[in-house]
Formats: C-alpha cells, structure tokens, sequence
C-alpha cells in the first residue's frame, strides 16, 4: 500500500480515528473488542484503503481473535463512518496489530553508561 504524508490524508486519518474509537466504547457490543485502542489511521494516495492500526491490554496474544472480530464488525463500523464523516466514499478498513511499543520500547536494547 503506498501510503500518502499529505495533510488532508493526516487529518482524514485523524477524524477517522476518532469515530472508530468512540464507536468501540459507545456502540460495538462485542466483548472482545472491549479494551481496544486505535493508536492509529494510516490512508493509501487514493484514499481508498485506510490501514487501522490497534492494541489490547491483553497484548499480542489476544491479536488472532481480535482480528477476526474487527473483521467482523467491519461493516458495521463503515457504515457508521459513512453517517459521521462526509465523504463520497469510505475506505476499505484492514486491521493491523501495531508493534510501535513492542519494537521502540520494549525491544529497545539496554542503554550503557559511558
């Protein structure tokens, strides 16, 4: 996916972020999708694919079945999107694990005294 650094991306991303994560609290009743985060939107150049980027509390473990269950609420949840931003087509949501904690500062190697 060739992501697009534009301004309008960022900021599309952003609002989109925002609408996924008040509808995880507020409207998904799934269970297994309490305690998600949305850490983050990433869009394509055409604005066609948004890469949603998440993590749980229970870590990487919980991640197969999370998932499929964010998959699964994803028509649901484009459908809401569609109702709370205006724009002439919702992207394709693709669910991602995000490893920025696990690979910046959990595996960060131990700093040395010099």
């Amino acid at each position: 996916m060739q992501r697009s650094n534009s301004r309008r991306a960022i900021q599309m991303g952003d609002q989109i972020m925002q609408v996924l994560a008040s509808l995880l609290i507020q409207e998904v009743e799934d269970p297994t999708l309490a305690l998600v985060t949305i850490t983050g939107v990433r869009l394509n150049r055409d604005f066609s694919i948004a890469e949603v980027l998440y993590t749980h509390l229970r870590g990487r473990t919980a991640e197969p079945e999370i998932t499929k269950a964010l998959y699964h609420a994803k028509g649901f949840l484009r459908s809401r999107l569609s109702k709370e931003l205006n724009l002439r087509g919702i992207p394709d949501l693709r669910f991602q694990w995000d490893t920025f904690l696990e690979d910046m500062v959990y595996d960060a190697p131990p700093e040395t005294d010099s």
